[in-house]
This record gives C-alpha cells, sequence and structure tokens, in this order.
C-alpha cells in the first residue's frame, strides 16, 4: 500500500500555520513575549488538529509538519522552554490529543529541519545549533508520535568522505529520542544514494531516497537498485520522495519542483510497495489528491 504524503502546508484548504520574527519577539517585554508565543503555539497545535483531520478524511496517510510549528523555539536569544509559556502544559496536551488522533486514524508524521540543520559542519557553533534543532523536533515528535526527522547529509567541504565521517561522528551528540528518528536523504548536489548507503549500513540511519534528486545528481545505480538498497536501510515503513520538474527534465533547471506530480515521474518500482511518499509539489494538497486519483486510474 502507497501512503502519500503532504509537506507542510495547504494550497487552498484553509489551514494556516502561524509564525512571528525574532526581531518581533525581541522588541518586546519577556512576558509578554511569552504570552504571544504561547498563543501561537496553541494555534499551531490546533491547525495541525484539523490538517491530520483533513488528511485522514482525503486519504492523505502522512503529514510533515513544519518546522517553526513552535516558532524561534531555538533562537540564541529569543528561544523558550514549554515552562516558560503561560500555557505551556495545555499545549503539549493539544499536540500529544494529535498523536492520539495520528494513532487512531493510522497516519505517519514526520519533520524535515531546515537546511542550517549541518550535522558535519566543520563549524562546532553550527553543529551545536543543528543538534539543538533536532532536539526540540524530537521532543514535539514524541508528542505526536513522528517517527522520521529527515535531514540532508550536508556539505562536501572538499573531502566527500571526511565530510561523511564527521556525520557520522557527530550523530553521537543526539539524544536516543532524537537519533532513533533521524534518517537522511540524498541530494540533487552533492550527495547521492550511493555516497550516503554505506553511512546508512553502518549507522542504521535509513535513507529517504528521492527519486527527484536522484535524476538530477545521478550515480550509476538504477532507481530499481537505488530503491532496494534504500529499501534495505529501514526497520520501519520506509519513506521516499517525489517530485517533477517545473521545465521538464530537459530543462536548465530540472531540480526546481512543478506545481504538480506527472504520474510517468512515479517510478513503477515503487508500484506495490508498502511505503510512505512524499509528495513535494508546490500545489500541495491539491497536487497530492490529483496523484492519488491518477495512480487509481493507472493501475
Amino acid at each position: 500500500m502507497i501512503r502519500l504524503g503532504l509537506c507542510c502546508i495547504f494550497r487552498d484548504q484553509p489551514i494556516k500555520f502561524v509564525t512571528t520574527t525574532a526581531t518581533a519577539i525581541g522588541k518586546m517585554k519577556r512576558p509578554d513575549a511569552f504570552k504571544k508565543l504561547s498563543r501561537l503555539c496553541m494555534e499551531n497545535a490546533d491547525a495541525l488538529l484539523t490538517a491530520l483531520q483533513f488528511c485522514s478524511i482525503n486519504g492523505i496517510g502522512c503529514f510533515r509538519v513544519n518546522s517553526q510549528i513552535l516558532p524561534i523555539k531555538t533562537h540564541p536569544t529569543c528561544g523558550y522552554s514549554m515552562c516558560d509559556l503561560p500555557d505551556g502544559d495545555k499545549i503539549i496536551r493539544r499536540f500529544k490529543a494529535c498523536g492520539r488522533f495520528v494513532k487512531k486514524n493510522k497516519l505517519r508524521t514526520c519533520f524535515h529541519p531546515d537546511q542550517f540543520v549541518v550535522m558535519n559542519s566543520p563549524r562546532l557553533d553550527v553543529v551545536e545549533k543543528s543538534v539543538q534543532e533536532l532536539e526540540y523536533q524530537a521532543e514535539v515528535a514524541e508528542w505526536i508520535g513522528a517517527d522520521v526527522i529527515n535531514i540532508h547529509g550536508g556539505g562536501a567541504y572538499g573531502d566527500k568522505q571526511k565530510a561523511l565521517a564527521d556525520f557520522a561522528r557527530n550523530l553521537d551528540r543526539l539524544s536516543f529520542r532524537a537519533r532513533k528518528r533521524l534518517t537522511v536523504e540524498n541530494d540533487d548536489k552533492i550527495f547521492t544514494p550511493a555516497d550516503l548507503l554505506p553511512i546508512c549500513r553502518s549507522t542504521g540511519i535509513p535513507l529517504v531516497y528521492d527519486v527527484h534528486h536522484h535524476r538530477c545528481n545521478p550515480d550509476g545505480l538504477s532507481i530499481e537498485q537505488a530503491t532496494k538498497k534504500a529499501l534495505a536501510t529501514w526497520d520501519r515503513e520506509p519513506m521516499f520522495h517525489l517530485s517533477s520538474p517545473i521545465e521538464g527534465w530537459e530543462g536548465p533547471k530540472p531540480e526546481r519542483h512543478h506545481d504538480f506530480i506527472d504520474v510517468a515521474d512515479f517510478p513503477a518500482c515503487w508500484r506495490r510497495k508498502k511505503i510512505t511518499v512524499e509528495v513535494e509539489a508546490k500545489a500541495k494538497e491539491v497536487a497530492v489528491l490529483k496523484l492519488k486519483e491518477e495512480l487509481l486510474e493507472d493501475r
């Protein structure tokens, strides 16, 4: 059974997640800032439940949670702990209610931290900030039952093998709850599936195989071979990514995502697998539902 996944936001549905900036929060007195952040976190917990309800009703099996679900949570000067917020306990209970809904309705949730999370950076401060961000997302993941926090391999820094070794070594900085959810994804510029698979096998970190990135950044493995090898890295339901190029595969920048998915880009070898396929398309829920119908028609 293929479980299609929606990423973070909606195009047409009136379901919105709210955020703020460190600049705005920094201008406020701390008690007032905590009140505002508390309100935003509560609104996002409510919006998440509404998003999950939409997914359940419409047969969308997975929802990727926005990294700013708790706005500026890890900011160096404006960040906060839940105990700082007036409604901190209530907010956690709301998120745990989302987790119960996920479990009851057999949904899946996941996270994909922002690009500033780089676990193999040569700068210690970048690695430390990355760890903080992963730990925050792992905390929320525990509340809502999310089993994937997916990151990219980072930079090559002139030496791919050293960069991968640094990535693997820095995993030891993570708590158990963060590391057990961590996955790594091949990207469209640097690290291919062939680059990452040895690290996945040696560390136990599953590979989120992005077929669009692989088509942009090939490595000698076929899609079928990469799929088989990626599947073998998982100890739970595998998760893959799918996109289509906005200007076609012969266009100048095939890495750029289209509003929708061309069903021809869906690998035939995925069709009968029990996997989650996150749909990375700009039309969001509209694109997921369109692909869902086309896959049914194409059987």
